[in-house]
């Protein structure tokens, strides 16, 4: 007897397939997994920054 979890499971394959990505499709989706992430850090980077001259100043409401 299955339980709920592989019913579940089933019915989801019926509906909609697993898609298999071509390797070409996959470094595609890595560079841009790459192009986002740099863009996060360099962003996570000048906040931090903004922050620590906010704190520096005494404005703590900026902050």
């Amino acid at each position: 007897m299955k339980s709920a979890y592989e019913l579940a499971m089933e019915r989801l394959q019926k509906g909609s397939p697993t898609i298999t990505l071509t390797s070409e499709q996959k470094a595609e989706l890595a560079e841009i997994d790459s192009s986002f992430n740099a863009k996060i850090a360099e962003r996570k980077i000048f906040l931090t920054d903004q922050i620590t001259k906010a704190a520096t100043a005494g404005k703590f409401d900026d902050v």
